[in-house]
C-alpha cells in the first residue's frame, strides 16, 4: 500500500538546533518516516526574507541537515533536500503569487508581528510572500499531511485556499493538505524565561539548550534554570512554568510520564529534579551532537547525501509544475 506523502521543513537560522526543535518536530518527524512517504526540507530560501551572510547561511544550511540525520532522519528512507536546490519551489510560487489577494496576504499574523517590531520599511517583500512560498514548498509534493507547530496554522490554511482555488479555476491540480499540528504537550520554554517558547531568537543564551552545546555546558544551563521559591514538585505551567519545563523535558526524554515523576519527586528539592533533567538531556543529546560533527567533519559526502535527495525531489516537483504550466496555459518549450 502506498503511504501518504508528507512535507515539513526548518529555516537554517542558527549554528545548533534547540531542544524545541528536537522535541517539538525531530522526534515526531522520525516517528512519521515509518508511516509516511516523507519529504523534509532546509529551507534556506525563506531564510534570506531577512539578511544573511552568504559563508554562514550556507554552513548554517549543512549544520541543519546534519541535525536532522544525526536526529534520525534517514535519507534513505525520508528524502531531505535543500529547498534552494529546487528550481521549482520559486517557479511555483511565482505562480501562486498571481492567484493570492494582496488583502490576504497582508492579514497573515506573522509578517504583521514581525513589521510591528521592525517597521513595514524595514520588512522585504520576500518577508510578505513568505506563505506563499511555503504554499508552494506543500502543494508541488502531493502531501497529504503537513506537521505544523500551532503558529503555522493560518500559513497552511492559506495553503488549502489556494490549492483549492486553483483548482477551481484551472482543474483538478493540486493535493489540498491537512494541517496536523504537532503535539503541544511536549512545548519546550526558555531555561530563564519559562514564560516564553524556547526561540533561536532569544535575548539570553543561557535560556536555550542547543543540541551542538558541549555536555558540561547543557548541565549547567539546566541545574542553573528559573524555578520559584516554593518547595513542591508539580507541573502546574500557569503558577510553576519553570519547574514544569523542567518536568517535560525529562518526561519526554527520561521515558516516564509526568505523573510518575511527581511521585517520584515528592518531598525532594529542586536540586534533583534538575540533575535528574540534566543527565537525561545530556545523554539524549550527546549522540546526536557526536554523529552531527561527524558528519560535518565529512561535508563532501554530506553534500552528496543531499544532492541525492534534490534528485528525487526535483523530479517530484518538476512534474507537478509541468501540470501547472500547462493548466494556466504557458506555451510548452520544444
Amino acid at each position: 500500500m502506498t503511504k501518504p506523502r508528507l512535507f515539513s521543513g526548518m529555516q537554517p537560522s542558527a549554528e545548533s538546533l534547540h531542544a524545541g526543535n528536537y522535541i517539538g518536530a525531530l522526534l515526531q518527524w522520525t516517528e512519521l518516516q515509518k508511516t509516511h512517504d516523507a519529504i523534509f526540507c532546509v529551507v534556506d530560501l525563506h531564510a534570506i526574507t531577512v539578511p544573511q551572510d552568504p559563508a554562514t547561511l550556507r554552513e548554517k544550511t549543512r549544520r541543519t541537515a546534519a541535525q536532522y540525520i544525526a536526529a534520525g532522519i534517514d535519507p534513505t528512507v525520508s528524502t531531505l533536500f535543500v529547498q534552494s536546490h529546487v528550481p521549482a519551489h520559486t517557479e511555483l510560487a511565482w505562480v501562486l503569487n498571481t492567484i493570492t489577494g494582496f488583502g490576504e496576504a497582508s492579514r497573515m499574523i506573522q509578517f504583521k508581528d514581525k513589521t510591528a517590531k521592525q517597521g513595514a520599511d524595514g520588512a522585504s517583500v520576500g518577508l510578505f510572500t513568505y506563505p506563499i512560498l511555503q504554499a508552494a514548498d506543500i502543494l508541488l509534493y502531493d502531501a497529504v499531511v503537513v506537521p505544523v507547530g500551532e503558529d503555522q496554522r493560518q500559513h497552511i490554511e492559506l495553503t488549502r485556499d489556494l490549492a483549492q482555488r486553483f483548482n477551481s479555476r484551472f482543474g483538478d491540480t493540486f493535493v489540498v493538505p491537512e494541517v496536523s499540528i504537532l503535539k503541544e504537550t511536549a512545548k519546550i520554554y526558555d531555561l530563564q524565561n519559562p514564560e516564553a517558547k524556547m526561540s533561536k531568537s532569544s535575548e539570553a543564551d543561557n535560556g536555550i539548550i542547543w543540541l551542538l552545546d558541549e555536555p558540561s555546558v547543557t548541565a549547567k544551563k539546566i541545574k542553573s534554570a528559573v524555578t520559584d521559591n516554593e518547595r513542591d514538585i508539580r507541573f502546574d505551567p500557569v503558577n510553576k512554568p519553570g519547574v514544569s519545563n523542567l518536568l517535560t523535558l525529562l518526561s519526554v526524554l527520561g521515558g516516564e510520564s509526568i505523573p510518575e515523576l511527581e511521585t517520584e519527586f515528592g518531598g525532594r528539592g529542586y536540586g534533583d529534579l534538575k540533575s535528574a533533567t540534566a543527565e537525561a538531556v545530556v545523554a539524549a543529546f550527546s549522540p546526536v551532537r557526536e554523529r552531527t560533527l561527524e558528519l560535518l567533519d565529512d561535508p563532501a559526502e554530506l553534500d552528496r547525501i543531499l544532492a541525492d535527495s534534490a534528485e528525487r525531489a526535483d523530479a517530484i516537483a518538476r512534474e507537478t509544475l509541468a501540470r501547472v504550466y500547462e493548466r494556466v496555459g504557458f506555451l510548452p518549450r520544444r
